[in-house]
């Protein structure tokens, strides 16, 4: 599992250029609330990731359980799930590259959820409160998201809820880095992620590292 943690904490790093054009939108509302508030800014900062980061743990933990079930009732070894995460992972690189747009329908299921949730953004908006911004992060871990739904994937392949949670944990760890430097100002470092060639490098890395759990699990299995 110590594997998979890190598997899951590069997935977030990996994924940092399309944190960004996802969530771009609501860290730019927690950048103008840090330029209002500065002496708060660490703290809604904070807040707003501390509150994103459980939502994923907490799908993380649904995943997982979700996991163990199937794998119950259905008699299939754990390891066997682990292809289809590495198929989602290079599904993920694919579609992170603009190469193939097939994710986009997997997000297409969490939409109709999403459009229920995002209507109570309005009561957390603008963010002047610590409390606030936790809530927002909160929902926006809600997000549809092809980065999120893959990395899922491998929480089902955990085959248990606290393996499931603790993996969905480490990826949004792995994604502090490119959304604090937006919500923090730093414009250079997030124009750079933006950049087509530097997403099309990162989707080649999480498209190898897909092949090479695919191999992983063909090894154990057979």
């Amino acid at each position: 599992m110590t594997l998979d943690y890190f598997s899951a904490f590069l997935i977030g790093i990996l994924g940092a250029g399309h944190c960004i054009g996802m969530c771009g939108g609501i860290s730019s509302m927690l950048t103008a609330a840090v330029k209002q508030h500065s002496r708060k800014s660490f703290y809604f900062v904070a807040a707003y990731n501390i509150g994103r980061i459980f939502t994923y743990s907490f799908l993380g933990l649904i995943a997982g359980f979700t996991g163990s079930l199937g794998i119950k009732a259905l008699g299939l070894p754990v390891i066997s799930l682990k292809f289809i995460a590495g198929f989602f992972l290079i599904l993920l690189g694919l579609y992170i590259g603009q190469w193939l747009f097939w994710l986009n329908r997997v997000e297409k299921l969490g939409r109709t959820l999403w459009q229920k949730l995002q209507p109570i953004s309005k009561h957390l908006l603008p963010i002047d409160s610590t409390p606030k911004a936790l809530g927002l992060g909160m929902l926006w871990g809600w997000l549809p998201c092809g980065l999120i739904y893959s990395t899922l994937t491998w929480s089902i392949a955990a085959g248990n809820a606290i393996d499931g949670m603790a993996i969905m944990f480490f990826f949004g760890v792995g994604t502090l880095p490119a959304l604090l430097t937006v919500s923090l100002g730093f414009q250079t470092i997030t124009v750079l992620f933006k950049k087509l060639w530097i997403r099309r490098l990162i989707a080649l890395g999480l498209i190898c590292y897909g092949i090479f759990t695919l191999n992983v699990a063909y090894q154990l299995l057979f």
